[in-house]
């Protein structure tokens, strides 16, 4: 089980790093247009006219892919801002009631997040929702894809809360506490 949670993961991980590839790709392609469109105006001849339509709604979109994708692998991975400065005045066994109740809470608030998004998405299907820019993109794609990220955030808290119950210690602890002393390398 262990090892599909961390796949899991590692995949969204991937995906989001993906979408930022075909944001940078995207844009080099519309920069690139506009500088071979600039030299063909300098040398007198006919520009190419090269355009990306609907370039900033689709970033948009790929931008909030990859931030959602991201959530889970980035939790697990201790690069979330967490309170460690509150946590740290605290006995461990303290600590860990209280990391106890903060994953409880969050996963909880990330269930109902993901519900939300999800149900967000299908009405957006349902009732054929499309954005405003010259490309049509049917709204219902980009929030499911918010909604698998949410989803796999939600699964990667309550990992961390079982985890937390279990050991006394989420897994990105000791990164965590690396970062606090100043040793992360």
């Amino acid at each position: 089980m262990r090892r599909c949670l961390d796949a899991l993961y590692n995949a969204t991980l991937w995906l989001s790093a993906l979408c930022l590839v075909l944001i940078a790709v995207l844009v080099g392609l519309q920069i690139g247009g506009r500088l071979v469109d600039g030299a063909l105006k300098l040398l007198g001849l006919p520009v190419t006219g090269f355009q990306i339509l609907s370039l900033a709604e689709i970033a948009g979109y790929l931008l909030a892919a990859a931030s959602f994708l991201a959530l889970a692998g980035t939790l697990k991975g201790g690069a979330h801002i967490r309170v460690t400065m509150l946590l740290s005045a605290f006995s461990e066994s303290r600590r860990r009631y209280l990391e106890i109740l903060a994953f409880a809470v969050a996963s909880i608030a990330s269930a109902y997040m993901t519900w939300s998004i999800a149900q967000f998405a299908w009405y957006s299907f349902l009732f054929n929702e499309v954005s405003y820019g010259v490309v049509r993109v049917q709204l219902g794609y980009p929030q499911a894809v918010m909604a698998v990220g949410a989803a796999v955030l939600t699964i990667a808290l309550f990992d961390e809360l079982a985890i937390v119950i279990g050991r006394g210690r989420p897994t990105f602890r000791s990164v965590e506490d690396a970062i606090t002393l100043g040793k992360e390398g």
